[in-house]
C-alpha cells in the first residue's frame, strides 16, 4: 500500500503544478494585446490541460484506492477526511472551470480581467494549505 500512497502523492503534486501554472497563463492571456501572443498562450494552455487532466484522474484513482483500503472513515475521528474530500471535489470543479475558461479564451469570449485571474490563481494554493494541514495535523 506504500506504493499506492507514493503514486497518489506524486500525481497530486503533478496535478497541483498544473493548477498553479494554468491560471497564470490565463493572467498573461487576459493581458495579451496581439494575436501571436494569444495564439501561443492558447497552445500552451491546451497542452497543459491535456497533460494535467490525466494526472488529476490518476491522483483521484489512487486516492480512492487508498480510501477503500483504509476503510471509508465513518467514525467521528475521520471528520478531517470528509473535509479534505470536500476540498478535493472543489478542486475537481476548479479544474473543470479551467477547461471552461480555456474554451472561452479559444472562442475569444473572455470577459474577465487579468486581476480576476490573479485572484483565481490563488484558490488552489488555499486548498493545498488546508488539505495538507488536514492530512498531517488531523485537527478534527
Amino acid at each position: 500500500m506504500q506504493w499506492v500512497k507514493a503514486f497518489h502523492i506524486i500525481f497530486v503534486i503533478c496535478w497541483f503544478a498544473g493548477l498553479f501554472y494554468l491560471p497564470r497563463l490565463f493572467v498573461n492571456h487576459a493581458m495579451a494585446d496581439d494575436s501571436a501572443t494569444r495564439e501561443r498562450l492558447q497552445l500552451m494552455e491546451r497542452k497543459l490541460l491535456r497533460f494535467m487532466t490525466p494526472l488529476a484522474i490518476l491522483a483521484v484513482v489512487f486516492g480512492i484506492w487508498l480510501w477503500s483500503y483504509y476503510g471509508f472513515f465513518d467514525g467521528a475521528g475521520w471528520r478531517w477526511m470528509h473535509i479534505k474530500l470536500s476540498l478535493v471535489v472543489l478542486l475537481i470543479g476548479y479544474h473543470g472551470w479551467c477547461w471552461k475558461l480555456y474554451h472561452d479564451f479559444a472562442a475569444d469570449r473572455n470577459t474577465r480581467s487579468h486581476v480576476w485571474y490573479r485572484v483565481f490563481n490563488e484558490l488552489p494554493v488555499l486548498a493545498l494549505f488546508a488539505i495538507v494541514i488536514l492530512v498531517v495535523v488531523k485537527p478534527f
